[in-house]
């Protein structure tokens, strides 16, 4: 018995592993926010349940999908291929059984919030799930992933059945602006690797210097647009001293990230995005609270 369950705590680590789980904190606090502003902060507890499962199960579907599709490449990239299903260290039978589950988990949530979000789910799962092949035929592939992160706060707004406005929109604009960016300094580490296969991205096309530029100039979208669903929801104090603090983790993003110095940029990446979206939504929800 004491076997079994060892190895189910490996596999389970190893999945964890696999889809980043921990990274889920990127997306989740726009569809809370989403879900929030939707309701007027006032969401059911089972919408915030389901809102929560979907968003799970989109995301491990993205990131299960992401990993069998790009195998080739991260097996080759000597950045990527210790990472679980490169390295052997979970099969691709696996990996294809955590993307059939968390596709269902995604479809029953949205089947318990509402049937427009049931009639709407392979939309979604189309966009989160095409991201993997961008690379392969645009230099955009950074504004597809983008997208995929951003309809995390549209489907919220729409699973609480929240009045059509331009909020969600809006959101989900800074939600795209965002994530490009970010993601145009992650590809940076691999500009090299990117060009010998033959993959598209921003860095390699334009550059370092360029890619860097255009990353802050999409994080200064970001901030205009959500200055714009400061206005149109009516928030006050709390929303901008939060998005003042997200403004000044931006600027401290981009210098430390430099194109002769790359050795932050997982610190970039990672920890502050991370604090980012939960400011974000502290934020938010501190507003709506006041």
């Amino acid at each position: 018995m004491g076997g079994i369950i060892g190895e189910f705590r490996r596999r389970l680590s190893l999945t964890a592993e696999l889809v980043a789980f921990p990274h889920t904190i990127f997306a989740l606090p726009f569809a809370f926010m989403g879900m929030l502003l939707g309701s007027a902060g006032k969401p059911a507890p089972w919408q915030v349940f389901w809102i929560t499962v979907a968003m799970a199960g989109a995301r491990t579907a993205a990131m299960s999908f992401n990993r069998l599709a790009d195998l080739r490449f991260d097996a080759a990239n000597p950045r990527t291929r210790g990472r679980p299903l490169p390295s052997g260290r979970i099969s691709v039978p696996w990996a294809i059984t955590v993307l059939v589950v968390s596709v269902g988990v995604f479809l029953a949530a949205c089947m318990a919030l509402s049937p427009l979000c049931l009639a709407l789910s392979p939309l979604a799962l189309g966009i989160v799930l095409g991201y993997s092949f961008t690379k392969r035929f645009t230099w955009l592939s950074h504004m597809f992933l983008g997208l995929s992160l951003a309809v995390a706060p549209v489907g919220a707004w729409i699973a609480v059945s929240g009045p059509w406005s331009t909020v969600p929109v809006l959101i989900a604009l800074a939600v795209l602006c965002w994530t490009a960016g970010f993601d145009i300094i992650y590809a940076c580490q691999d500009v090299g690797f990117d060009r010998g296969q033959g993959l598209r991205s921003i860095p390699a096309r334009f550059g370092i210097p360029a890619a860097l530029i255009l990353s802050a100039a999409l994080h200064g979208v970001m901030v205009l647009a959500l200055i714009m669903v400061a206005v149109e929801a009516g928030l006050g104090l709390a929303f901008y001293a939060g998005l003042t603090l997200t403004t000044v983790a931006l600027i401290y993003e981009h210098a430390i990230v430099r194109p002769d110095d790359l050795s932050r940029v997982n610190l970039a990446f990672f920890s502050l995005n991370g604090w980012i979206s939960v400011a974000l939504l502290v934020a938010t929800l501190l507003d709506l609270l006041l």
